[in-house]
């Protein structure tokens, strides 16, 4: 569902451009040091947008340093105060985050509209189960679907007071049924681009599941235009997470995408040690776009996997690697990874 394009920073939001990556620092944005290092690593890890906390005009300053170092387009996370949100686009931040209707007055709102647009910057209004208005809770009998959408373009009316468009919306709940309900609402009365996720997700573990199921299952319906995973856990693991689900509904074909076979009474090699250390190892490589397979059979393991680029098939304590379908060589064990390693470094895409 084609939707409105916005620009953070160089990076295209919406319009049919690609899903943009998204995730949120948890150091001290007034430690503008921890902060950077904590971008460059999501940076590396393949984040397209950050957003910082700016709980104070201390940590708005601080974005000036950020914003000017920072690999990534950086947005600001504000909370009620709209002169945080002032100090914030001063200190050139290319996005910020922020509900119009928490900030007061219609002034407030028209200075921050003014702001942004002289920075030429979008703002994402983000609705979640918990910020609800009272009266939109009362009619709608709690943080339904409808009422998250409700709630959502109750905010997005107030900037369109003042003619600004330039809007991204997202209406996160931690249930996964409702947060895509509210999303396949919104796609269905607005054109504007969608920022997808489930909030409070829960760790890792259960987390990457939710969002899977939530964000993965819009991205295939054709919802959305820019993703956050949520988890309790290092911000890092949020862009993995992300990078995965969208190689599972077949949007990035970029690095490698490891399959792997489940493990039956066939099997004589360590396959769940091999498939794991092969995904690890492969996760920090970019501009390749290669599947690889790890099988646990030698018999069926190459043409099974005829498609892969490359792979393991395991037999009784060696295995075969092999080129699309074709057998290269037999390999120890524990010779395995490494010598996979070699084919994807010298495998020419």
């Amino acid at each position: 569902m084609k939707t409105r394009q916005i620009m953070v920073g160089s990076v295209p939001v919406g319009g049919g451009a690609p899903i943009a990556v998204q995730s949120m620092t948890n150091t001290d944005t007034r430690d503008a040091q921890a902060t950077l290092a904590q971008i460059r690593a999501l940076a590396d890890a393949g984040c397209d947008i950050v957003r910082c906390a700016v709980p104070d005009l201390e940590a708005a300053h601080a974005l000036e340093k950020i914003c000017a170092d920072s690999p990534l387009p950086v947005v600001a996370d504000i909370h009620f105060d709209y002169k945080l949100a002032l100090a914030s686009i001063s200190a050139g931040v290319q996005k910020i985050r922020l509900n119009p209707g928490n900030i007061g007055s219609d002034d407030r709102v028209h200075e921050v509209v003014k702001a942004a647009r002289a920075a030429g910057i979008p703002i994402r209004i983000g609705v979640n189960s918990g910020s609800v208005e009272k009266h939109i809770l009362e009619r709608f009998g709690g943080p339904t679907p409808e009422a998250l959408v409700e709630s959502a373009l109750y905010h997005a009316r107030l900037l369109e007071k003042f003619d600004f468009y330039d809007i991204c919306l997202s209406m996160k709940s931690s249930s996964v049924p409702y947060t895509m309900q509210a999303y396949r609402l919104a796609s269905e009365a607005v054109d504007y681009p969608l920022h997808l996720g489930v909030t409070e997700a829960g760790t890792e573990y259960m987390g990457t599941i939710k969002s899977a199921a939530g964000i993965g299952g819009l991205l295939a319906l054709g919802v959305g235009d820019t993703i956050r995973v949520s988890l309790t856990d290092d911000p890092v693991k949020e862009i993995y997470a992300a990078q995965a689900i969208l190689k599972a509904v077949g949007l990035n074909d970029d690095g490698v995408n490891v399959v792997s076979c489940p493990t039956c009474g066939r099997t004589r090699i360590d396959l769940i040690g091999i498939a794991k250390e092969v995904e690890q190892r492969v996760a920090s490589i970019r501009g390749k776009k290669l599947k690889i397979a790890v099988m646990g059979c030698a018999v069926n393991g190459p043409g099974e996997a005829r498609e892969a680029d490359l792979g393991i098939a395991g037999g009784d304590g060696v295995g075969l690697i092999f080129r699309r379908g074709e057998i290269l060589r037999k390999v120890p064990q524990e010779r395995l990874v490494d010598e996979l390693m070699q084919e994807i470094e010298k495998y020419e895409c």
